[in-house]
């Protein structure tokens, strides 16, 4: 499945929806706007060729550049290690990088990431950070999660040949076939994941020679070598690496589309005995619930509109020019030590003579952009019937991601006002065409794959605020694998990004901010 079609199908599904909404009273009354990311500060990196000279200078022991889920969990380690002199710089008002949170009209909705899988063994810093947080405890000899924040039943539907049904694998029309390639895919995923460790983060891993074949072909080419032709299963297959990873199994490698299995909860043929895999950890705001408790602690050591410019590593300490968006001028910071925090691509424009490994990664590292629409609706939408109201709704054959429900968790048992969060995976070839759309192309994009099914959605909708990244999560292309580990370190410089690991999750993430913060 390339990127073509799918951008085919939006454009018409656009047109379509305009010309309907065009003659409808309610469309007048729909407000909205853009939220999230200020892509015109980010973007003077790229257009801008000098910079004015520092107006000031501050002295800290520590810059952290970045105050995504890598920069607040070396923050973290810092705090922890007793080190209090710190700063944390980021380009954005509010810290969490693309797992910040919103509100629309007094109802909290994530901008970006909207949950967290119960981590593995390997994820040890995330667990203790759960611990620390009071999400995980022991009781009676056994870890348990507070079940106020484990994701609600009903989790998962899908719109499939006209009814909601339970689970997201299509198994409503799936004939012996189907069901004969599911159990053989099952057992594929098993018996990998016995030759060779999947593991979140990979930094536990060890990598194999099986890790390495899969690594060298896209997960599509693996599947046609496998004969895994059904029509059902490579529209889940591709659905869950355009959910994980922004991209489809035409995209991905092999290595990737495996491993969003293996290394979590395997992959269950229907009828199977195996139980459900653990719910996952989720909130009203997302995973911006996290990011806030990893920022509280900082108070005025995290400096938003601050965009990083320059990071120079001296002989005896680091110069860090950073660019004030509220007085438009650049302020220099000296420091003994820096954890740059920062994505591949804008880590290799500002560290002045980049390492070659910053490099190499930089250049071969794409990017998937992404747009989350929260759409926030007066009353419930009547359902079809079928699987009752979830927390993540997934339309079969659809463009989206689906939509999740931000008032799920919600422990009012009269379900009221709403906002639906609606992911859309467009691909990269519709980068410029993200960020050039205006807010109403994306909720007329939204109303066009739903209305059909929530023919209510109209009529409910009140306001629509648009997140939008460029460069959302890094895409684990093959050849990604080969290049994923914990970066190198240098005298003065530390690097933490989840692009290291050639995909975008939380633990990947938080392991080497973590990492870098204990060592800076």
């Amino acid at each position: 499945m390339g990127q073509g079609p799918s951008l085919i199908r939006r454009r018409t599904l656009l047109a379509a929806t305009a010309a309907a909404l065009a003659g409808c009273e309610d469309a007048s009354r729909v407000t909205g706007g853009f939220a999230g990311a200020n892509a015109d500060l980010g973007h003077m990196l790229r257009d801008k060729r000098e910079w004015a000279a520092p107006r000031t200078s501050r002295r800290t022991q520590v810059v952290v550049a970045g105050a995504g889920v890598a920069g607040l969990a070396a923050a973290r380690a810092l705090r922890m290690r007793g080190i209090e002199d710190f700063v944390v710089l980021d380009a954005e008002s509010q810290a969490g990088g693309n797992s910040r949170a919103g509100e629309v009209k007094g109802i909290a909705c994530p901008l970006g990431a909207h949950y967290l899988p119960v981590p593995g063994d390997e994820a040890r810093e995330v667990q203790a950070l759960l611990e620390e947080l009071g999400l995980r405890r022991r009781v009676a000899g056994r870890w348990t999660y507070d079940e106020r924040h484990l994701c609600h039943s009903p989790q998962e539907r899908l719109y499939h040949d006209g009814e909601w049904r339970d689970g997201l694998l299509p198994v409503h029309g799936a004939g012996p076939g189907a069901l004969m390639q599911y159990r053989k895919f099952a057992q594929l995923v098993e018996r990998l994941s016995q030759e060779a460790r999947f593991t979140i983060p990979l930094v536990r891993g060890r990598p194999s020679a099986v890790h390495a074949s899969l690594d060298a072909v896209t997960f599509a080419a693996w599947l046609d070598a496998q004969g895994f032709n059904d029509p059902l299963l490579r529209w889940y297959l591709d659905y869950c690496c355009r959910d994980d990873y922004g991209a489809g199994i035409a995209t991905v490698s092999a290595w990737a589309g495996i491993h969003y299995f293996a290394a979590r909860h395997g992959f269950h043929a229907p009828g199977t005995a195996e139980g459900e895999p653990d719910a996952p950890l989720t909130w009203g705001e997302g995973n911006g619930w996290l990011t806030r408790a990893l920022a509280r602690p900082l108070g005025d050591r995290f400096r938003g509109g601050q965009l990083v410019a320059r990071v120079a590593a001296q002989t005896h300490g680091v110069e860090v020019d950073v660019y004030d968006a509220r007085t438009q001028s650049v302020e220099r910071w000296q420091a003994a030590h820096c954890v740059v925090a920062l994505p591949v691509f804008v880590a290799a424009r500002v560290v002045e003579n980049a390492p070659a490994f910053l490099r190499a990664h930089a250049a071969a590292t794409g990017y998937a952009p992404w747009v989350v629409a929260n759409l926030h609706l007066d009353a419930p939408l009547a359902d079809r019937g079928g699987a009752p109201p979830a927390w993540d709704n997934v339309v079969h054959g659809g463009t989206s991601l689906g939509y999740v429900d931000a008032t799920h968790q919600a422990l009012n048992p009269v379900r009221g006002a709403t906002v639906l969060s609606w992911y859309h995976a467009p691909g990269e070839a519709a980068r410029a065409d993200v960020l050039r759309q205006p807010w109403t192309a994306w909720r007329d994009a939204a109303l066009a794959e739903l209305t059909p099914i929530h023919p209510d959605l109209p009529r409910k909708l009140t306001h629509v605020e648009v997140a939008r990244y460029g460069h959302a999560m890094a895409i684990p292309t093959p050849g990604s694998f080969a290049r994923a580990g914990a970066p190198p370190r240098t005298a003065r410089l530390s690097f933490a990004h989840a692009d290291y690991s050639g995909y975008s999750v939380f633990e990947e993430a938080f392991t080497l901010g973590h990492l870098a913060g204990t060592a800076a």
